[in-house]
């Protein structure tokens, strides 16, 4: 097995590295941003693109200095294959925004305004609403482009199965069909599902009989679809039956439309953008999820993904709404277990007014607004106050106390999508609309200067490791005691060890309160989500699709149902603000784990500035500065594997209690006939008590412990293999890591060049905002659209 990596590795070394974009390209991408921030992220481009020639200029002297040797020192593949890493990582991750809300709440039509695009994603009415995720980002394309992805045909089978289940009709004591309950949403949902595929009157055909139907749209064998278009409405067009659902006649549908419920997601590239920055992909995640269980899980992963996510809900339902509670409570969890570092509140449609009910309810009468206009604009004020307050107090309550989303100055916006085409109330930038573009501008922007700053310092570090194989001199001196070196190192690395230790220990006293907490209520719990004040009416196909869904039902159009975790919630009232703590990325403070890892690293570059000191080292600067160089590279690559490791132990808890019921749920699903839910509900409160007896609070208590110890093993181990590389090149070369390569000089002079300019640039940057704040507090403010001056 080493041998193969080993030999992989060395194949690696001699890959190509990717293609550079064109130069004609470059400055058509900023076009988004004002010139300010333009000349900032020209800048920024200039010293990754000539970051990038050097390394590859680099990378291609060194292969060639090694192509025919039979054999190549360690050290020299290690130099290698760190430039083709390097020189491979992508210049931007894309900054994705998440806009998540119910049906209706405005999504689309908030898309539609900041791409500068009317109507081109389909606005929800009576009839359609978005059936899927959609991404819309912009690219370097020429033309318009939409990629529309289609289940697989085992997930779509997988899917229809338990739709056929989910419609069954309970049947009573000689066969005859005995409807107990009137026809609910779930119900209604599965069979729209299936006519519309397969055609009237399948909805009440066997799973069998379906499988050998061929349904009416056309199906791709490739289960992807492309289009293409010149104009964004020609675009629009041909997208629109793929991304919108039908939901009251069927009759007559394209051959587009009728393939919609396999849809997965839908990519939209745009051209250049004038608006939107290439970088940023806009998200429209439509409903709580999804009965498809691929679909569901990608509903999941994709609010994770979101570093950014608004909360989107129209102004008429901001209060009070259960959909809008369940989808601020899931943006919340996004950030203790995903990569969400920041939550807004989008209310939408604030253009909606009754001036006359709205002066008589606040009893203004006598006031001085006489205006639309002016009652619109104090009450999107009253709004913000009232829901900045609620956010920040709910925020609290999950988040560490000094979480980054709690310092944003805007938690909340109040716009119209409705007022920024028309005008007739407000002005461009009074409906907010300008406001998130530059929003996310400044996100990425930030996001870009700490990305080439990181990738310049990297490079400049390899390419004074370049020096060293050039030079029998090694980093260390030849009468080093690299074996003190290496026990300090070990010294150290058992410190960390027991600091994680500490760090995660903090999580046992809310995690025992919160199983406790779980034991106490889960019968309160039980009754909350199956017992409905109107009786089954209407309930019994949805507890089903709970059941057939181990104990989570998700619609497009309904509120979330997930009872794994609603019993394990009290854990998790507990555990929020202490798991925040321990991953957070802001100010961090004692329960923070990277402030121990920091300290590790810290505690190594005191070491090599003390190494260098004591052995007076030539060029000592750029020694000591490569060996701290790649210390941080190091430790740097491991906030990726906590981020990645942070979800599973996050929903471990829920993961185990859903684990310990499926049984119940399986038996549940099963039943038919004669008052079936109620029998399926004593099935599942059976269940659940059986599985409280026998531990099952308890054990989701050690799968979350299991899954801390595993990303403590994994964080020693990585640390430990990857510093003992490092000081093997480090240390003399009398090993075989010695290999005269190709003259490099040349680079590294360039290289220092350009890391010594990241000062100067980020000064620049500086200066320009500061004169751009200063024009606009200059600027005089513009009036109302239908305002004149005297």
């Amino acid at each position: 097995m080493a041998e193969a990596e080993a030999l992989e590795a060395d194949c690696d070394m001699f890959k190509e590295p990717m293609k550079k974009r064109r130069r004609s390209y470059r400055d058509q991408q900023f076009q988004a941003f004002p010139s300010a921030e333009q000349s900032a992220l020209k800048e920024y481009e200039k010293l990754d693109s000539r970051t990038r020639r050097v390394l590859s200029n680099t990378y291609q002297k060194m292969i060639q200095s090694v192509f025919l040797d039979d054999s190549i020192p360690s050290g020299v593949k290690y130099l290698i294959n760190r430039l083709l890493a390097l020189i491979e990582k992508p210049p931007l991750e894309p900054i994705y925004v998440g806009l998540l809300g119910s049906t209706g709440a405005g999504k689309s039509s908030l898309i539609n305004a900041l791409i500068q695009q009317a109507m081109f994603l389909p606005v929800s009415g009576e009839s359609i609403c978005t059936s899927c995720i959609v991404q819309v980002s912009s690219g370097c394309c020429e033309q318009y482009e939409a990629k529309i992805h289609l289940l697989s045909d085992q997930e779509w089978k997988a899917e229809l199965k338990d739709l056929t289940m989910l419609l069954q009709r309970a049947d009573g004591p000689r066969g005859e069909e005995v409807d107990m309950w009137a026809r609910d949403d779930a119900a209604e949902e599965a069979a729209q599902k299936i006519q519309m595929l397969y055609g009237p009157g399948a909805q009440r055909m066997r799973y069998e009989d379906l499988l050998r139907m061929k349904p009416q749209g056309r199906i791709p064998t490739s289960r992807t679809i492309t289009l293409k278009a010149e104009e964004a409405g020609d675009l629009s067009v041909k997208l629109d039956p793929y991304i919108r659902t039908q939901r009251s006649d069927w009759n007559g549908e394209s051959a587009e439309t009728q393939i919609w419920p396999l849809i997965k997601y839908v990519e939209v590239i745009l051209p250049k953008s004038a608006l939107i920055p290439e970088g940023v992909v806009l998200v429209d995640i439509p409903g709580t999820g999804d009965f498809n269980n691929k679909r569901d899980e990608m509903w999941k992963k994709t609010i994770d993904k979101c570093s950014v996510i608004w909360v989107i809900s129209d102004v008429e339902r901001v209060s009070g709404g259960k959909a809008h509670e369940d989808l601020l409570n899931e943006s919340i969890k996004a950030c203790q277990r995903g990569f969400c570092r920041d939550i807004a509140l989008v209310v939408t449609k604030t253009d909606k007014l009754h001036l006359w009910e709205y002066l008589r309810e606040r009893k203004m009468e006598n006031q001085a607004i006489q205006s639309q206009r002016e009652a619109v604009l104090q009450r999107n004020e009253i709004i913000k106050l009232q829901k900045n307050r609620i956010l920040k107090e709910k925020l609290k309550r999950k988040l560490p106390a000094d979480s980054k989303v709690l310092d944003a100055s805007n938690l909340v916006y109040t716009v119209s999508a409705h007022e920024y085409w028309q005008q007739a109330l407000l002005t461009e930038e009074e409906s907010e609309v300008p406001k998130l573009r530059e929003y996310i501008r400044k996100r990425l922007l930030d996001k870009k200067r700490r990305l080439v700053t990181k990738y310049v310092t990297e490079a400049f570090g390899l390419l004074l490791l370049t020096d060293t194989f050039n030079s029998e001199e090694s980093l260390l001196p030849e009468h080093f005691n690299v074996g003190s070196l290496r026990r300090f190192v070990e010294e150290k690395l058992e410190l960390l060890e027991k600091a994680i230790e500490q760090c995660f220990a903090c999580m046992e006293q809310p995690l025992q309160a919160g199983v406790q907490g779980a034991r106490a209520s889960y019968r309160r719990t039980l009754r909350t989500c199956l017992v409905r004040s109107r009786g089954n009416q209407g309930f019994h196909q949805t507890l089903k699709a709970v059941c057939l869904k181990n104990g989570v039902y998700a619609s497009r159009t309904l509120a979330r149902i997930d009872l794994n975790g609603a019993l394990s919630q009290p854990i998790y009232d507990q555990i929020d603000p202490v798991f925040g703590g321990i991953f957070r990325d802001g100010k961090p403070t004692g329960s923070a784990l990277m402030l121990h890892i920091e300290a590790f690293k810290h505690s190594l570059e005191e070491k090599m500035a003390e190494i260098g000191k004591r052995n007076s080292w030539k060029y000592d600067e750029y020694k000591r500065g490569f060996l701290i160089q790649e210390i941080s590279a190091i430790l740097g690559g491991l906030e990726g594997h906590i981020l990645r490791r942070k979800r599973k132990i996050y929903e471990s808890v829920t993961s185990s209690i859903q684990n310990d019921l499926k049984p119940c749920y399986e038996e549940a699903a099963q039943i038919t006939g004669k008052k079936a839910c109620e029998r399926m509900k004593d099935v599942i409160r059976r269940g659940v008590e059986r599985q409280v007896a026998e531990g099952m609070f308890e054990r989701a208590q050690e799968r979350m412990w299991h899954q801390f110890r595993q990303l403590k093993h994994g964080i020693t181990e990585k640390v430990k293999g990857s510093i003992t590389t490092m000081l093997t090149l480090a240390t003399p070369q009398g090993d075989g890591l010695y290999k005269e390569l190709a003259d490099v000089r040349r680079e590294q002079k360039e290289m220092e060049k350009l890391h010594r300019s990241l000062r100067e640039v980020a000064e620049n940057v500086q200066l320009r905002r500061g004169m751009q704040d200063f024009l606009l507090r200059m600027s005089p403010s513009k009036a109302g659209p239908h305002e004149t001056k005297l």
